[in-house]
C-alpha cells in the first residue's frame, strides 16, 4: 500500500491513455480510419495492443511529429498523412487523434483540416473528417471513447423527421457483445441505430486470401445523421462526463429523450434495460427473455452456496467494473476491492445499496495503480481476480486465478466473442466466477483440513506431553 507521506505516483497505472479510447470509437464507424497526429510510437502503442486483443490487423495512421515539427508545428506532417492516407485506404472517415505532443504545442487542429478540404477540394459529401482532442495526460482510454462518439455526433448528425429507432450508444463492449445487443433488439423488433458498432469490423469472418484494409461493418454516417429523429437514446454510461455524453448533446440540441443505463451485466442491469426497450416501444418483453430470466435465477439459486466464499477484487474501466461488481453483489461474491485507472467518484454512490451492508469491508479505488490494488489484495484475503490481463502480475505474484474480461485482454483467445450482457451472457459469466471458486477449493481444501484439524490435534498432542 502507498505511503500517505510519499508522493502519489502510479506503478504499473489501472488505465491507457485517452487516444487509446477514441481509436476503438472510430473502430466502430462504416470504412474509418485514425490518423493520430503524433509521435510513430503512440499509433504503434494503440497498434499492438487492439492486435492482440482483437486478432485482428489493426491499422492506426500516423502523421509522424519529430523534433522540427515539434518546434515549427506538424501541419505539413498532418496534411501529407491525410493524403497518404486517402490514396491508400480511400476511408468515408478520418477520425484525427492528437495526442500529448500536439497538444502541448497547441496545434489548431479544425482550422488545419478546414484548409485540407479545401485545398484538396474535397465535398463533405465524399469525407468526413473528425477530430478529437485525446491528450494522454486529459484522461484515460474511458474518457477518450465517449469523448470521441461525442465527436461524431456533434459534426455528422443533422436535423432529421422523427422515426421510430432507438438510439443505442454501445459503450466499451465486446464485438460479442454487441452481437447479443442485435439479438435482443431483434427479439424485440426494434429498429436501433448502435454506435459505434465493432460487431464485424473487429471481429471479421475469415475470407480467405482475400484482405480488406478497411473491414465491412459500422455504422454509417447516414444512420448517424438520423439520430436527431429517434424516440429516445439509450446510453450504456452512468459515469461519463457531461460534456463527454452523446446522448446529452441529442438532448439538449434535438430534445431527444435519454436513458443513461449501466452495462447489462447481471439480474438488476439486464433487468433496467428490458424494461426500459419496452417502455419506449411499447412492445411486450419476448417470452424468450421471460424464460432466460428465469434460467438466470435458477443458475443463482444453483450457485449461490458456492459463490459465499468468493472475495473479489475487481478492476477494469469504471462502466465493466460497476457492473460486473453489481454481479458480484447479486450473488453472494464479496468485491472487496473495486478499482479503476480513470478519476471517477461515483462508483462507490451507485453501488451504495449494496455495499452499505459491508461498511469499511469494501475498498474502491479511482486512479489507481496494480500496485495499490496488490497491496489491498493481500490485505483483504482476495480469492479471485475479475479484470483485464494488465492484472496477471498479481495473479502470478499472488497465486489467485484472474478472470480475463475488459479491454485489454493479450494473454488468452477469444476476448472479441466473448458475450457477457444480458440474461445469457450474464449467466455464463456467473457460471465461469462459480466454477472457478469451485475447482480453488476443490484444489486445496484437504491442505486446508489438514492445517486447520490435523495440525491442530499434533500441536495440542506436543503441548499436553
Amino acid at each position: 500500500m502507498k505511503d500517505k507521506n510519499c508522493v502519489d505516483v502510479n506503478v504499473n497505472p489501472c488505465k491507457m491513455c485517452m487516444p487509446m479510447g477514441a481509436c476503438l470509437a472510430f473502430k466502430g464507424m462504416e470504412k474509418s480510419i485514425v490518423v493520430m497526429h503524433g509521435s510513430q510510437g503512440c499509433s504503434t502503442y494503440v497498434r499492438r495492443h487492439m492486435a492482440q486483443h482483437y486478432n485482428e490487423p489493426i491499422d492506426i495512421a500516423s502523421s509522424s511529429l519529430n523534433e522540427k515539427a515539434t518546434v515549427y508545428g506538424g501541419e505539413a506532417n498532418l496534411k501529407k498523412g491525410l493524403k497518404n492516407v486517402l490514396k491508400m485506404y480511400n476511408p468515408k472517415t478520418i477520425g484525427v487523434v492528437t495526442t500529448c505532443l500536439a497538444e502541448t504545442i497547441g496545434e489548431d487542429i479544425n482550422r488545419i483540416l478546414k484548409d485540407f478540404m479545401v485545398e484538396e477540394k474535397i465535398s463533405s459529401e465524399d469525407l468526413t473528417l473528425v477530430s478529437v482532442p485525446t491528450p494522454g495526460y486529459g484522461g484515460t482510454q474511458f474518457e477518450g471513447y465517449y469523448l470521441a462518439v461525442r465527436k461524431m455526433v456533434e459534426k455528422i448528425v443533422e436535423p432529421s423527421e422523427p422515426n421510430k429507432k432507438i438510439n443505442i450508444i454501445s459503450g466499451l463492449m465486446s464485438p460479442g457483445d454487441i452481437r447479443e445487443l442485435k439479438l435482443i433488439l431483434e427479439r424485440f423488433g426494434i429498429e436501433a441505430v448502435i454506435l459505434p458498432d465493432v460487431s464485424e469490423t473487429l471481429d471479421s469472418p475469415y475470407r480467405g486470401l482475400e484482405f480488406e484494409k478497411l473491414p465491412e461493418g459500422g455504422t454509417t454516417c447516414s444512420e448517424i445523421k438520423t439520430m436527431s429523429g429517434s424516440l429516445a437514446t439509450i446510453e450504456f454510461g452512468v459515469h461519463s462526463r457531461e460534456d463527454h455524453s452523446p446522448g446529452e448533446y441529442l438532448k439538449k440540441e434535438f430534445g431527444v429523450p435519454l436513458y443513461r443505463i449501466p452495462i447489462p451485466i447481471g439480474l438488476e442491469n439486464s433487468d433496467t434495460l428490458m424494461k426500459l426497450l419496452s417502455k419506449i416501444s411499447g412492445k411486450k418483453i419476448p417470452e424468450y427473455y421471460v424464460k432466460a430470466r428465469g434460467r438466470m435465477l435458477d443458475a443463482m439459486i444453483d450457485s449461490h452456496k458456492y459463490n459465499g466464499e468468493g472475495v473479489a477484487a475487481v478492476f477494469g474501466e469504471p462502466e465493466l467494473v460497476t457492473s460486473i461488481s453489481s454481479l458480484c453483489l447479486e450473488n453472494g461474491i464479496t468485491p472487496r476491492v473495486i478499482s479503476t485507472g480513470s478519476n471517477i467518484k461515483k462508483i462507490r454512490a451507485f453501488l451504495a445499496e449494496g455495499l452499505d451492508k459491508y461498511g469499511d469491508e469494501i475498498v474502491v479505488l479511482e486512479d489507481t495503480d496494480f500496485e495499490t490494488i496488490r497491496s489491498y489484495v493481500k490485505e483483504k484475503e482476495v480469492n479471485i481476480l475479475i479484470g483485464h490481463s494488465d492484472g496477471k502480475y498479481i495473479e502470478e505474484k499472488e497465486g489467485i486465478p484472474l478472470i480475463r474480461v475488459g479491454f485489454p485482454v493479450h494473454d488468452r483467445i477469444g476476448a472479441q466473442r466473448q458475450v457477457t450482457i444480458g440474461y445469457d451472457g450474464s449467466m455464463n459469466f456467473l457460471d465461469i466466477l462459480t466454477n472457478t471458486l469451485m475447482a480453488q477449493k476443490y484444489q486445496s481444501y484437504r491442505d486446508r483440513m489438514y492445517k486447520k484439524y490435523y495440525k491442530e490435534d499434533e500441536d495440542v498432542k506436543e503441548v499436553t506431553a
